[in-house]
């Protein structure tokens, strides 16, 4: 079983990735030290499919101890995060209690952020049942939720003491939210693994089938990229913003459309088809890897229309993300295949005219924009 350790301020994570380890939870909870109760966080999709496997391996679970909520993500906000606490009282939860947050992104992010904050910290293990959770949200710390606002403004950076990544349970993910997972591992491609990145232009078929032998391949050294960047940078002072190539413009996708019309991975996936034109406009990306970048994300698979943009609305939402310093955004953007720089400024004059050309830009066949036909850099 690959085990790779993610460092943080608050001690080691182990991460173990390897088929049907869900159902062997209970071995590793027995290293965890004498748990007074663990309670599952999860969704009713989820519960329905893998409950019954990571229960059972279990000591002494009790039914009531299990917490279902709407894995939507418009449902990630702070209503939700109140409702588990209370159940989580009325089950008897305490300090000494560890929370296995079982399912995807929003299932991670509010779990997680529940876990930082009931009876100001209880323990937490993540159990990721989407290819998006398993290489990305699951790994570094981030909770969060949304407002009304923009994405993920109330949060915490919160570790859990152990992710347990089963590429099994793939099996059960609808077909448009595992190629959203994909887009997450494009990213790291991108930001740091030309090796990665030339692995997909090759195996993107294989994995669209959800080959074993390749998801073998590329979860753990996703996994490993991730654990790498954030043991640099826990806080996200400077490397780890990295991770954040494609969401700037991906996270206000998502608000602008009330989280209706986009997967998370899809939105990323438009997010870093804009940052790689924006950064081909100001120079500092060749032709030949902005044509690679985006004729991968477009290999993946269709993505939803993108509208036209609001730029008014659009200037706002972005100027009110996060990632932002003083109402000023700060882009990430690739400078080749395997590197990119986080901190740019760029002019508005030059976002806006990316974002009308977008919509457009996003509709292309696969040949893409370029007018190049199936060819990597």
């Amino acid at each position: 079983m690959p085990t790779i350790q993610v460092r943080s301020s608050a001690g080691h994570c182990r991460v173990d990735f390897a088929p049907g380890a869900i159902s062997r939870l209970g071995s590793s909870l027995r290293r965890l030290n004498k748990p007074s109760g663990v309670y599952v966080l999860s969704s009713p999709r989820v519960w329905r499919y893998w409950g019954s496997a990571l229960t059972g391996g279990i000591p002494g679970w009790r039914d009531n101890r299990k917490i279902l909520f709407d894995d939507a993500e418009a449902a990630k906000r702070l209503e939700t995060v109140e409702q588990i606490a209370r159940e989580l009282v009325r089950a008897g939860a305490d300090r000494q209690s560890v929370i296995v947050a079982m399912g995807g992104g929003v299932v991670g992010d509010v779990a997680g952020f529940v876990a930082a904050t009931y009876l100001r910290g209880v323990r937490l293990v993540h159990v990721p049942t989407t290819l998006v959770a398993q290489v990305d949200s699951s790994i570094g710390g981030k909770t969060g939720v949304n407002l009304p606002e923009g994405k993920n403004l109330i949060g915490a950076f919160y570790p859990p003491e152990r992710v347990i990544a089963d590429p099994d349970v793939l099996v059960t993910l609808p077909h448009r939210e595992y190629r959203s997972g994909l887009y997450e591992v494009i990213k790291y491609g991108v930001i740091a693994d030309r090796e990665l990145f030339e692995y997909l232009i090759r195996k993107v078929p294989a994995l669209l089938r959800r080959e074993a032998k390749a998801l073998a391949w590329i979860i753990p050294r996703c996994i490993e990229i991730k654990a790498r960047i954030v043991a640099k940078d826990e806080r996200e002072g400077g490397l780890r913003q990295s991770l954040n190539f494609g969401h700037t413009l991906g996270h206000a996708l998502e608000s602008m459309t009330n989280y209706r019309r986009f997967l998370h991975g899809e939105a990323v996936g438009c997010g870093m088809c804009f940052a790689t034109l924006l950064a081909l406009l100001s120079k500092k990306i060749s032709l030949e890897h902005a044509a690679g970048i985006i004729f991968l994300i477009q290999s993946v698979g269709p993505i939803p229309k993108v509208p036209e943009l609001n730029l008014e609305k659009l200037k706002k939402v972005i100027a009110g993300d996060k990632k932002s310093r003083g109402g000023s955004v700060r882009w990430v953007l690739p400078r080749r295949i395997g590197n990119v720089k986080w901190g740019i400024e760029l002019p508005w004059k030059t976002v806006a005219k990316v974002a009308r050309a977008l919509p457009a830009m996003m509709a292309a066949e696969n040949h893409g924009i370029f007018g190049i036909a199936r060819r990597g850099p």
